[in-house]
């Protein structure tokens, strides 16, 4: 979804792929002619990107180790946080985008676990089980509490809300959103 959100020419653009994992979406935007910083907080991950960084998109690709909100990466036309923010309290998820979007030109996609009935379920049923055999924290949000904080927000106010999609693939549910700068 959110590759296709991008156009297909990509050529001479900069794109920060904030929570790059295995750098796959990295991959297809260099495909496309982008130049891309992909950044994660796990050296394993980036490692792995890396390994199967085909030789053709090496010069396009700078996989990074990081904090994907360090200013030293610079400014980007698009940013892409694909499961980058599921851990963060609504606020804070804004908050962190907003830091993004200092230095973003154009786009900034992202996802984020929807606040759905079957979700909530699931983490009430996750907290019974011992703290060593859970998986990491999930906060799910509202898409009309993110748009309500963007709207709000002091630094945030050239930018607003664009396409938004739900994405379902067995358990795994996630809700993309695009902001785009006026």
């Amino acid at each position: 979804t959110l590759l296709s959100w991008l156009p297909d020419d990509l050529t001479g653009k900069l794109i920060l792929d904030a929570g790059c994992g295995t750098g796959a979406y990295a991959v297809e935007a260099a495909r496309r002619g982008a130049e891309v910083v992909a950044i994660d907080l796990s050296p394993t991950l980036v490692n792995l990107a890396r390994s199967r960084l085909p030789l053709a998109l090496a010069e396009r690709i700078d996989f990074r180790s990081g904090d994907m909100l360090d200013p030293a990466l610079g400014a980007f036309d698009h940013v892409v946080a694909m499961d980058s923010i599921i851990h963060y309290r609504t606020e804070d998820a804004v908050d962190a985008l907003a830091r993004l979007a200092e230095r973003t030109s154009s786009t900034i996609h992202f996802t984020f676990a929807p606040r759905t009935p079957l979700l909530a379920f699931m983490i009430g049923v996750g907290r019974l089980f011992p703290r060593g055999n859970r998986a990491p924290w999930l906060e799910p949000m509202a898409e009309e509490k993110i748009a309500a904080l963007m709207r709000s927000h002091a630094t945030l106010g050239r930018w607003k809300t664009g396409r938004t999609q739900r994405i379902s693939s067995g358990f795994y549910q996630s809700q993309a959103m695009e902001w785009s700068r006026t």
